[in-house]
């Protein structure tokens, strides 16, 4: 009972029941508006930002062409990494601006510079993000199926791994899990290179069923038998040192017969020898997927990333459930999944709207893309890019999200632990980091070679429909900024303190920005409107709204 009810409670004869759902909307198809704000909703959820461009490109579409384009990407996939390193780490096989991915290498300190290189390119890849959910996607199954860089090392297996959920990341998701099982990184990161007949690893076992596909809960009733069974199953996967390729070796495969629990129906995996013996793999991944709690495990993980933390059980009855059916029926494609979250009434709810609190990449990467934060040119001035991408990098990792290393194999705790979830990103460390980044584009920026990266305020502001007007003017940056409405008073307030310097007359701006278009090479009226532009601009973005997506 809220403190409203309590005071009241005397006076009322029959009160309402207590609220037991926060929505009761399902997967039937959005019939409502289309208007800039449900772009705005669709575009933050699915893109890192969505710049002016991004929503007027798409508010010219259907909710459903909208839709479709963002799961159906046409770009080509990125530019593999380069030799970036610093001069004082020499690469014998691979030129400074050439790819090293094709390159493999034991050498340690070679591998170290590539998995910075690696970093700063993927950090690069997100800013210069197509108009697809790609980026999006690939970073979610990068926290699915949590690795770290410094426990695979070798750098080449590190962007092989990334590459493999880029390419897959809308296919079909048993197929995916049978990858990623024989995955070179994915086989050293949990041991799969090490479980031998003799001495069965469970690493893998545990993880493919804990984390990956079944999850937990009171439904999930695999036993720790079936660990060690299906470690068993696992047995004989190896790593050539030489060639850098994984190859199946019968000699250390258990050729048993594994018989697994009630909770698979006491199936019987038929040991295999010699090499057929790699096929016991494709029998156990299939029997996993014969549970349905494997669609509706996923289906909740795509929930809290792209919707909202919490699922009751209103949110169970007519969302998850449903989209797990979608997923079982479509033989485990991606795909149609999230085309009908997407195009559903659920996912355009205004309770579903602004509610989630931004990943420290969404955060940053949402910031340079919104502000049209200019980078060197990737190709003529590569060095330069990666350098400005390391320092972008380093801010993520200050806030809690290195990409490439979440905390352990369960990935970020903002999408697993609960009651707090995606609360987690912001404490008292944090958020400071959070508003001295904001601040630091939009005062000073980072400079590498003569060459700097930061917001221009002005530039900005010019994409606006008509800056001139500082009312308008705060109308329009916040509907690309923000995604939780000011009041009015609070507009007023900033427009009078910022845009005015403390007068009350629009026109204390207008006259300051039009003296500024007629002379724009004039510096004393650059500096006037460049100054309170700047301040408006650091101020939103320190206020707690701009955390909320």
């Amino acid at each position: 009972m809220d403190r409203r009810d309590f005071l009241t409670a005397r006076r009322k004869k029959n009160p309402a029941p207590a609220r037991t759902f926060r929505t009761e909307s399902g997967l039937n198809p959005y019939a409502g508006p289309w208007t800039k704000n449900e772009v705005q909703h669709l575009l933050k959820r699915t893109l890192f930002g969505s710049t002016k461009a991004d929503t007027n490109y798409f508010l010219a579409l259907t909710t459903s062409q909208a839709v479709d384009e963002l799961l159906t990407p046409t770009a080509p996939l990125p530019s593999p990494p380069v030799n970036d390193y610093s001069p004082g780490t020499a690469d014998p096989n691979v030129a400074a601006g050439a790819t090293w991915v094709n390159n493999p290498t034991t050498d340690g300190t070679l591998n170290s510079a590539r998995r910075a290189s690696f970093k700063k390119w993927w950090t690069g890849v997100m800013i210069n993000q197509d108009r697809s959910i790609r980026e999006k996607l690939t970073l979610f199954w990068a926290n699915h199926f949590g690795t770290e860089t410094n426990t695979i090392g070798l750098s080449h297996f590190i962007y092989g791994h990334n590459a493999l959920l880029r390419q897959n990341c809308l296919g079909n998701f048993k197929q995916l899990v049978r990858s990623v099982t024989t995955d070179p990184g994915m086989l050293i990161y949990l041991n799969g290179y090490l479980n031998t007949a003799s001495a069965p690893d469970e690493n893998y076992a545990r993880e493919l069923q804990e984390l990956f596909t079944l999850g937990k809960g009171p439904t999930v009733a695999y036993t720790e038998d079936d660990v060690r069974t299906a470690a068993k199953v696992l047995t004989g996967w190896r790593i050539n040192n030489t060639t850098f390729t994984v190859y199946f070796d019968p000699t250390k495969h258990d050729t048993t017969n594994k018989q697994f629990s009630s909770y698979y129906g006491n199936t019987v995996v038929t040991g295999q020898a010699g090499a057929n013996g790699a096929l016991e793999t494709d029998d156990l991944i299939a029997m996993i997927f014969t549970k349905d709690e494997v669609s509706k495990f996923i289906v909740r993980c795509l929930y809290r990333w792209f919707v909202y933390y919490t699922i009751d059980a209103a949110t169970e009855t007519n969302v998850i459930e449903p989209l797990a059916a979608i997923f079982r029926t479509n033989n485990y494609d991606v795909k149609p999944v999230l085309s009908a979250l997407f195009n559903s009434e659920h996912f355009f709810d205004v309770l579903n709207q602004s509610c989630l609190i931004k990943s420290p990449v969404d955060n940053v990467i949402s910031c340079l893309r919104e502000f049209g934060v200019v980078f060197p040119n990737t190709v003529t001035e590569y060095a330069d890019a990666y350098g400005m991408w390391n320092y972008i990098h380093n801010w993520l990792a200050s806030q809690n999200q290195d990409i490439g290393d979440p905390p352990n194999v369960s990935g970020w705790p903002a999408y697993y632990q609960a009651p707090q979830f995606h609360e987690l990103w912001i404490n008292s460390d944090t958020l400071p980091k959070r508003n001295q980044f904001t601040d630091t584009m939009i005062t000073n920026g980072y400079t590498r070679n003569g060459k700097k990266i930061i917001i221009d305020a002005v530039a900005f502001t010019q994409t606006l429909s008509n800056p001139a007007d500082p009312n308008s003017l705060i109308d329009d940056a916040l509907a690309i900024l923000y995604r939780v409405p000011l009041s009015t008073a609070s507009k007023q307030t900033i427009k009078e303190q910022i845009l005015l310097s403390n007068q009350t007359q629009d026109y204390y701006w207008t006259n300051a920005w039009n003296a500024y278009i007629v002379n724009p090479t004039d510096q004393a009226s650059f500096s006037i409107i460049n100054t309170r532009l700047k301040s408006l601009y650091q101020y939103l973005m320190n206020l707690s709204e701009y955390q909320l997506s």
